[in-house]
């Protein structure tokens, strides 16, 4: 009896772990096809041009498993073929990557002093957003003087409907970019808007003002106000934004702020070769 029992759990054992044993080897094994992958665009990257033959044997893989690697990259647009040569080289898509990278850095870069100019100047927490698919993304924060337990956005993906950052981003899109920006309209607090007619409405004096205000809307106790950075071609492309406690932002507050605001954002937009008309 001991030893029917004792095979008895060895095999419930090895019956409950093999689903688990399965789990960690497709972990594995999608880690290996992300390292494959990336080492055939460091390939690439160094060698120019390649086929899937010499992928293959530069991986010390089978060369159906390069090709599949390949394919996969391609219809992202990281690779692309060479024109009837049957070789690969980068595609565009590292160009859109690369060059995201770079605009963001360059554009934080280029907004840091006039982001602490603008903190110091009103004592707030001064914060820079980009659009980031569905919502704002915050890239960089400076605190002001009267900040005394300031939470760092910086690297946070905020909804657009509830703040004046994405408010700012998203105000000047057209339909059908602008829905799929915008998504579900969330409620985050009594005072989020989530009609679809009173946000476009909202957006609307966003347009007309130059400014977003978003009070209580993220955040019981928090209001912020944004306005937009623009790029030489004159497109929104970040938002610059100063918030704090909602006691603090009376009307006659954020219009003493607003001056400001205004001028960082100017001063920011000009720095990325931008010239208002």
């Amino acid at each position: 009896m001991r030893n029917t029992t004792r095979h008895t759990d060895r095999y419930a054992v090895a019956r409950t772990s093999a689903p688990a044993r399965a789990s960690e080897r497709d972990q594995a094994g999608t880690v290996q096809s992300v390292d494959r992958a990336v080492t055939i665009l460091e390939l690439l990257a160094q060698h120019g041009t390649a086929g899937v033959t010499q992928l293959a044997a530069s991986l010390g893989v089978h060369k159906s498993t390069a090709s599949r690697l390949v394919s996969a990259l391609e219809q992202r647009s990281l690779v692309e073929q060479v024109e009837d040569r049957g070789k690969y080289r980068l595609g565009v898509g590292i160009l859109r990557l690369a060059g995201a990278t770079t605009a963001r850095l360059d554009l934080v870069q280029e907004s840091r002093p006039v982001c602490r100019r603008l903190a110091s100047a009103t004592g707030e927490t001064v914060n820079l957003a980009v659009l980031s698919g569905g919502a704002a993304l915050y890239i960089d924060q400076v605190a002001g003087a009267t900040t005394l337990s300031s939470y760092n956005w910086v690297g946070q993906h905020v909804p657009i409907h509830a703040t004046s950052n994405g408010k700012t981003l998203v105000s000047e899109l057209h339909e059908p970019e602008l829905s799929r920006a915008l998504g579900e309209l969330t409620a985050y607090t009594p005072s989020t808007v989530t009609d679809r007619a009173a946000l476009d409405r909202d957006l609307a004096r966003v347009r007309e003002r130059g400014y977003a205000v978003a009070a209580d809307e993220l955040d019981v106790g928090l209001t912020a106000i944004a306005a937009p950075v623009r790029d030489a071609h004159g497109e929104v492309v970040a938002s610059v934004s100063v918030s704090g406690p909602t006691f603090r932002f009376t009307e006659s507050r954020i219009g003493q702020i607003l001056p400001d605001l205004r001028a960082a954002a100017e001063d920011i937009s000009a720095a990325l070769g931008y010239r208002a008309p």
